[in-house]
């Protein structure tokens, strides 16, 4: 049976793929007082014990202004204990799938970024997870790297829980209107894992760097939009915040955004056959799925 080394399994996308990963062979799942990404031999070491088939590392110190703050420690975790990674599932000839961002970018595109576009971070977070696709790429080991694009999910820290936090407490929400992205649910990255998992061989014959991302692209404020309306149709009520649109210039923050990270997802869908539905049709689906677990109580925790 194919044993499967799951890093991460506390965040957005980890905690989604717990349950996708778990059928199709063993699951271990370390967590981090195990599999320390600060202490490379834990790390090596939880590895090697377990001798998985596969790796999927959905670790990662993804909080942009907190790694602009500490950018020696994104960069170990980021940038160091991927290659590590990399390096111990060469040694074992295991399978590495890794999640990397479209922050690597630097935005001045404006036509969707493609995996052979230069990346250019503005940003301590990007440059960290640059260097861990680099430490992972220059190990020639066999890998898939997905760049993700604007990812949430109804745990940890992101965009739709914050508008959600604003529009019932409502409080009148200015919006950056000039940065442009997809925004993808968390749990549709760990469906399209599975999906991909399945034909494992396949995965070692096309190892490299694929851009995934719900498809279609949109603004902050247009993803805010969408956000307060369905709100508004799944919880009811008549009064609700009103939304402003503003430019990132004037509302910085601790570290610069790109003002575009759309990608071009065509390689994906070519090459391993995957490919997602519409941001806005996904965006839905997460909020109707967010609502039926609040009401039934089992938004999970945080840790």
């Amino acid at each position: 049976m194919t044993t499967i080394l799951l890093l991460g399994e506390t965040g957005q996308v980890g905690y989604e793929l717990q349950y996708t990963l778990a059928p199709l062979g063993t699951l271990i799942t370390p967590g981090r007082a195990r599999a320390d990404f600060e202490n490379a031999d834990a790390l090596r070491s939880a590895i090697l014990e377990a001798r998985p088939d596969i790796i999927v590392n959905a670790a990662g110190f993804t909080i942009v202004d907190a790694a602009q703050a500490e950018p020696e420690r994104a960069t170990q975790i980021n940038g160091v204990a991927p290659g590590i990674i990399a390096e111990s599932a060469k040694r074992i000839g295991a399978l590495l799938v890794h999640y990397s961002t479209t922050f690597v970018f630097d935005g001045t595109k404006r036509t969707p970024y493609t995996e052979t576009d230069t990346p250019h971070p503005i940003n301590a977070y990007g440059i960290a997870k640059l260097a861990g696709e680099q430490a992972i790429q220059a190990c020639c080991g066999n890998h898939i790297i997905i760049r993700a694009n604007w990812v949430y999910s109804s745990r940890r820290t992101n965009f739709v829980l914050k508008i959600l936090e604003l529009a019932q407490a409502n409080t009148d929400i200015n919006v950056v209107d000039d940065q442009i992205g997809a925004p993808t649910w968390a749990r549709a990255y760990a469906l399209a894992t599975a999906e991909m998992l399945k034909n494992p061989r396949r995965l070692r014959d096309y190892s490299g760097i694929y851009n995934l991302s719900a498809a279609g692209q949109c603004t902050r404020y247009e993803w805010a939009e969408l956000i307060v309306e369905c709100t508004r149709q799944l919880a009811g009520g008549d009064v609700w915040p009103r939304l402003s649109k503003t430019t990132t210039a004037g509302f910085p923050l601790p570290a610069l955004r790109p003002l575009y990270t759309a990608t071009d997802n065509h390689k994906m869908r070519d090459v391993l056959g995957i490919e997602m539905e519409p941001w806005d049709v996904m965006l839905r689906e997460f909020m109707r799925d967010h609502f039926c677990e609040r009401r039934a109580g089992n938004v999970p925790a945080e840790d």
